[in-house]
């Protein structure tokens, strides 16, 4: 009864426009003071919950990713993928997706993602004759293969609440997944384009145009490179190459003189914003962990599947329906932190492997972001890209169908995930 009146207590804070760290909190001061809990000791788990070396690199990587695009490369990163795609019926649309999974080897986030290069590709598809509420919907769609690829900042978060596994291997576990999305994105928009006729580049793009477009985007490209390989080849842990990339990132800018110090602080204080929302809420949900743990909600689903579930196959179903409808409202962080310590116990318990655990609810959260009619990236999509809500929930609906689809394969075919990290890092 307690686990029900919290529940419907925190969707209807959710409901009334309260920030998620903030509902998150209350939660956690009533969750202490109906169950007996010392209200002294939130600041204290507060606190433990985010005193970890491993979060920096969220930082680094905001801070990176951010530096990149004041230096110009966002730019570069369309026009290349433009030559390289833009002769394909559907040709700006797969700009954008190729476009985004690209540019998640640079920041790791669909925010980021929507935010950078959202603006740029809505405006370049809708001048080209693309319905408006399609490119809207296309972006919103590519947005979400950013914390996929690597780096991935939610994987960091899954790492860290997970404590079995480290960030390297969960970094390599996102590529396949990460590109087996785009691909199916691509596929949807190529049959859309032939259906109702989208415009395209007829001509190819020549070798010499393609050279010239791949030097300017170069340096972004080498990027990811740079840290999987630091990480891969034991240079550096994945923090330390989050700093490496941040010291890329300012030479790069620096040498096409797009860099000013201003820019620079600008950049600063703009990661150290994003970077305290997502640790505010990591240091909240370690808080509501007590409560968790004195409700027993961890124990109650064991048992629920154990009596109802009795198969693998089963249970990865049921995660992934109840995944899909968590993130339709939290954000992946406060999600991640939420369920880990409900859900893998259970996972466990049907022998899952813990990074084919972490890609399937990164996923999951993933799609559930861009699922109407809350889902968190379909906001931000349709506030960047200004468009209506109403048109956008229309036109996202295949794009969600065919994420589920991906979804599918990842889940029920675990060696999309966890072969990869198995073989470079064992």
């Amino acid at each position: 009864m307690m686990l029900l009146f919290l529940l419907g207590l925190f969707l209807v804070i959710m409901l009334i426009g309260t920030p998620v760290g903030f509902a998150m909190g209350s939660l956690t001061n009533i969750s202490f003071a109906f169950l007996g809990g010392d209200q002294s000791m939130i600041p204290q788990k507060m606190f433990s919950g985010i005193d970890s070396y491993t979060y920096v690199c969220i930082l680094l990587f905001i801070l990176a990713t951010d530096l990149m695009s004041e230096g110009g490369i966002t730019k570069a990163i369309l026009n290349f993928c433009e030559k390289i795609v833009g002769h394909i019926k559907g040709g700006l649309a797969h700009v954008n997706i190729l476009a985004s999974m690209l540019f998640a080897g640079l920041s790791g986030s669909a925010i980021a993602d929507a935010s950078s290069l959202g603006p740029l590709e809505i405006e370049m598809m809708t001048e080209t004759g693309y319905e408006r509420d399609f490119s809207a919907a296309v972006t919103a769609a590519s947005a979400i293969i950013g914390p996929i690829i690597p780096p991935s900042n939610i994987m960091i978060i899954f790492a860290g609440a997970i404590g079995t596994v480290s960030v390297g291997k969960m970094f390599l576990a996102g590529a396949v997944p990460g590109i087996i999305l785009g691909i199916t994105y691509m596929v949807l928009c190529y049959f859309m384009a032939i259906k109702y006729k989208m415009p395209y580049r007829e001509r190819r793009a020549t070798l010499k145009e393609i050279a010239k477009s791949l030097k300017e985007t170069l340096p972004a490209l080498l990027l990811p490179v740079i840290i999987m390989g630091s990480i891969i080849t034991g240079i550096c842990t994945a923090t330390e190459s989050s700093s490496l990339a941040v010291v890329y990132a300012i030479i790069i800018s620096l040498l096409k003189k797009k860099l000013t110090f201003r820019g620079f602080v600008d950049s600063c204080i703009r990661s150290a914003k994003a970077a305290g929302n997502v640790l505010f809420i990591i240091a909240v949900s370690t808080a509501m962990g007590w409560a968790i743990t004195t409700l027993q909600i961890a124990q109650r689903l064991a048992a629920f599947c154990l009596q109802f579930i009795d198969t693998k196959i089963l249970f990865l179903l049921f995660m992934n329906i109840l995944l899909l409808i968590l993130g339709m409202v939290l954000d992946a962080t406060p999600a991640i932190l939420l369920m880990v310590p409900i859900l893998w116990p259970v996972a466990q318990s049907y022998g899952i492997d813990s990074i084919q655990f972490g890609i399937i609810m990164c996923l999951n959260l993933m799609i559930g972001n861009l699922t109407p009619p809350v889902g968190m990236m379909l906001f931000v999509i349709s506030n960047v890209g200004k468009v209506k809500l109403s048109a956008l929930y229309r036109a996202i609906l295949p794009f969600v169908a065919v994420a589920i689809i991906a979804l599918l394969f990842v889940t029920y075919v675990p060696a999309f995930s966890t072969f990869i990290p198995n073989l470079l890092m064992p």
